[in-house]
């Protein structure tokens, strides 16, 4: 692991407790000849802010306090390959977490003496035309517009076409397989794994649940549809519109400190 010399740090917004242990661990960072900075919106006294497209430059690190949907907000924040650290403070499971309340003075000093590890997972993108989604960590969701119409999904995969009736489609990676997946029966998947899962929502004709190879993934519906970023940002999509689905460019990058096997299933409580 590369020296850490500056870090960023990222807050769930408007928490207290979060707010609180980004100044513990500004603190602890600058104590140790660490160069602490901020992320919008938090503001910590003694810590320059930085703006999201400079942090590929001024950071080794970014630290992202709060639960899973402050670190899936954080890896779109975060451009390029600088790795991340998840803290739970706040969430309910903490699924994509590293480390909590209880050992942050550990987790540090273990990241200062190089102790840490990456783990690369896999990220999907949606574009249609010339326009590109932002990436998702988790999923991407494609649902219908209007709730009183259920439109028909054509999906074009490894060479074959698929349609159906339904009320959307979920393309989830390993990561998001404990995500929107998992709530309407989807396996648990290893993060490590190449994969994609995917799953209709609500079909007609009984569609099953589909785990497939990275490959490009085309959807259109006959209506108007939302596509739906890691469960955070949405965008409007016209009927016949085609939407494609793909391996985004560089994988998410996170920061660890214990090897674990299926890490998923300890935060699921298994």
């Amino acid at each position: 692991m590369v020296k850490i010399r500056s870090v960023a740090i990222i807050t769930k917004r408007k928490n207290p407790d979060a707010i609180a242990a980004a100044t513990k661990i500004a603190r602890i960072l600058s104590a140790g000849g660490v160069s602490a900075l901020t992320m919008p919106p938090l503001r910590i006294r003694g810590c320059k802010a930085l703006a999201p497209e400079m942090v590929e430059k001024a950071v080794d690190l970014v630290v992202a306090i709060g639960g899973d949907g402050t670190t899936l907000k954080a890896f779109r924040m975060v451009p390029g390959k600088v790795p991340l650290l998840s803290m739970n403070i706040g969430g309910h499971r903490g699924i994509l977490s590293e480390i909590d309340t209880r050992n942050v003075e550990d987790a540090v000093a273990d990241i200062l003496a190089g102790r840490g590890f990456y783990d690369s997972r896999l990220r999907i993108q949606a574009s249609s035309g010339k326009t590109r989604f932002p990436p998702a960590l988790n999923e991407i969701m494609i649902t219908r517009a209007d709730l009183t119409r259920t439109p028909t999904y054509t999906i074009k995969l490894m060479g074959d076409e698929i349609m159906c009736r339904m009320d959307g489609v979920f393309i989830s990676t390993p990561t998001g397989s404990t995500g929107h997946s998992l709530s309407v029966g989807g396996p648990v998947l290893h993060e490590g794994m190449d994969c994609l899962i995917l799953t209709p929502a609500a079909p007609v004709n009984r569609l099953p649940q589909i785990v497939v190879p990275v490959e490009d993934i085309l959807v259109k519906s006959t209506h108007r549809s939302y596509i739906v970023v890691d469960g955070q940002e949405s965008f409007k999509i016209e009927a016949g519109q085609k939407i494609r689905i793909s391996r985004y460019r560089q994988d998410a990058r996170f920061l660890r400190l214990h090897k674990k096997g299926m890490r998923q299933l300890e935060k699921l409580g298994f």
